[in-house]
């Protein structure tokens, strides 16, 4: 069925016979003559199809290969099963901002958390529409190309510096939650009360080495394809995770004593209740509640969501695509993280209430460094941090690409030499930089909303031809709207951690 797809586009817009060459059908033709008006079939599919003939890797994925293999690495006839492209979004969505999250709302309030995180899902959801509906418009697949159709080289290079800094801030903060807690986690397995500077409890040596031996090479697979099952892998760490938290919950006394060495079990009776019979005043759970440190969790609940780079090529590979079905793996990968973080979120935050720590982890070591259940959480968390960033890395690379090299095919030495470089600068980014929230705040409130919110809305309303939807038509007006929110939430993050920077409060600057 998928073979006389291509053949009955070609009548109705015969440029679609250039694609035909690069691959056998990702069936652009279905999809650009369903949404090209006449007014502009005859200038847009060739325009498309001929960018699309020379795109580099980023598309185009047949080199010189035999016509053997060729079959199996036809970009264009995606071979991602529904599944897979569930587990791939999900593990792109699914960061290490899962760890702020009880701190989030420990600093926001439970219900005013709940409120918060369900209108950044929705809204990513939409955002997710708005992509797939230009890219189905003009049949390209790639964030920095939409660009490209909407406003020239500089939408281009917009969307991918913005990629870049933003996929290059969530890789950072996954390898600084390697330096910092792998390790701590090794420390603990050996039980060393005092390091006395070993080599392999230096978490600079052991970023470097998880990044050659595990990130690298899966970094260099050609498709995203084939990072399915490490991301199925990885989700479900996440999940051990998440049930961990919710059975410590009932196992922490409430008012927690820090943990010292040598002390007998006895600390461990302390109950929730005064002698008196009355529940402890900071064991009670805040509805809402502002501070300066609310601040911190707008950028880091919009960082929660962010998956946009990642769309679409996870939309390129999907097997028999349609926009249809992409926003189902959207909305399924979105659905199911919404519940693991309010849940992760939720449930970290009634275990410590206002002692929750910027790093959840860290706040149960506080109690018991030596505890096995949450040494084997840390090493899941590890795992799945770990393997969530080569498909961090896979956008990136294709920015770059589409910045620097527009013209070229695929090519195995460039494909491998910006695979290092990036890991390269990112390691020397993690050994040398401060700390991690700083990283998700500042960075989450630039280049975040640009992707969530910005891009898509101006890419919509640039695309969608006139003929369409004029300016004033209902879709374009809300997608004004959609980027106007993406101005005030990028405007409010940044005054918020400035002032909160500059009063000197900030728990970015102290170095915790």
């Amino acid at each position: 069925m998928s073979e006389d797809k291509p053949a009955d586009a070609v009548e109705t817009a015969p440029a679609e016979v250039n694609a035909i060459p690069n691959g056998k059908g990702h069936e652009p033709g279905e999809e650009i003559t369903a949404k090209t008006p006449p007014a502009d079939s005859g200038e847009n599919p060739n325009r498309t199809e001929n960018t699309e003939a020379n795109l580099p890797e980023s598309q185009e994925f047949l080199s010189g290969m035999e016509d053997k293999q060729a079959t199996r690495f036809t970009d264009f006839e995606g071979k991602t099963s529904f599944g897979m492209s569930v587990f791939n979004l999900g593990n792109a969505i699914m960061g290490s901002g899962i760890l702020g999250l009880a701190y989030a709302m420990a600093n926001t309030g439970v219900v005013l958390f709940l409120v918060l995180l369900t209108v950044v899902a929705v809204l990513s959801s939409y955002s997710i529409h708005l992509l797939l509906k230009s890219s189905g418009i003009v049949g390209i697949r790639a964030y920095e190309q939409l660009g490209y159709r909407a406003f020239g080289t500089p939408g281009k290079m917009a969307a991918g510096i913005a990629i870049t800094l933003q996929n290059i801030g969530a890789m950072s903060s996954y390898l600084y939650i390697v330096k910092y807690e792998f390790p701590l986690v090794i420390q603990a397995f050996l039980k060393v009360d005092h390091p006395a500077g070993e080599w392999y409890l230096n978490g600079n040596y052991l970023v470097i080495i998880v990044s050659i031996a595990v990130i690298l090479p899966l970094a260099l697979m050609k498709q995203l394809g084939y990072l399915g099952y490490t991301s199925g892998f990885s989700l479900s760490c996440m999940v051990f995770f998440l049930i961990s938290v919710i059975y410590k919950k009932f196992n922490t006394p409430c008012p927690f004593t820090d943990f010292v060495f040598n002390a007998t079990a006895s600390v461990l009776n302390v109950s929730a209740m005064d002698p008196g019979g009355e529940p402890d005043p900071a064991c009670i759970p805040k509805m809402a509640n502002l501070n300066s440190q609310t601040a911190y969790t707008i950028p880091i609940l919009a960082f929660a969501f962010v998956c946009h780079p990642e769309v679409l090529p996870i939309y390129t590979e999907l097997r028999n695509p349609t926009k249809k079905k992409m926003q189902h793996v959207a909305n399924i990968s979105i659905a199911v993280m919404y519940i693991m973080y309010f849940l992760a979120a939720l449930f970290g935050y009634l275990t410590f209430y206002g002692e929750v720590e910027a790093e959840l982890l860290h706040t149960y070591s506080r109690i018991d460094p030596y505890d096995t259940l949450i040494l084997c959480v840390r090493v899941a968390v590890l795992t799945a941090v770990t393997l969530t960033v080569p498909i961090v890395l896979f956008p990136v690379r294709r920015a770059i690409q589409q910045m620097m090299f527009p013209n070229k095919t695929f090519n195995w030495p460039r494909h491998i030499a910006i695979a290092f470089v990036l890991l390269t600068f990112i390691n020397l980014l993690v050994i040398f930089a401060p700390n991690i929230l700083g990283i998700f705040g500042v960075i989450g409130a630039t280049s975040a909303p640009c992707l969530i919110f910005i891009f898509p809305a101006v890419f919509y309303i640039r695309i969608v031809p006139k003929e369409e939807e004029p300016m004033r038509s209902f879709p374009k007006i809300l997608a004004a709207c959609f980027a106007g929110i993406g101005f005030l939430f990028m405007i409010m993050s940044l005054s918020f951690i400035i002032i909160d920077w500059t009063s000197g409060t900030s728990k970015a600057a102290s170095g915790h």
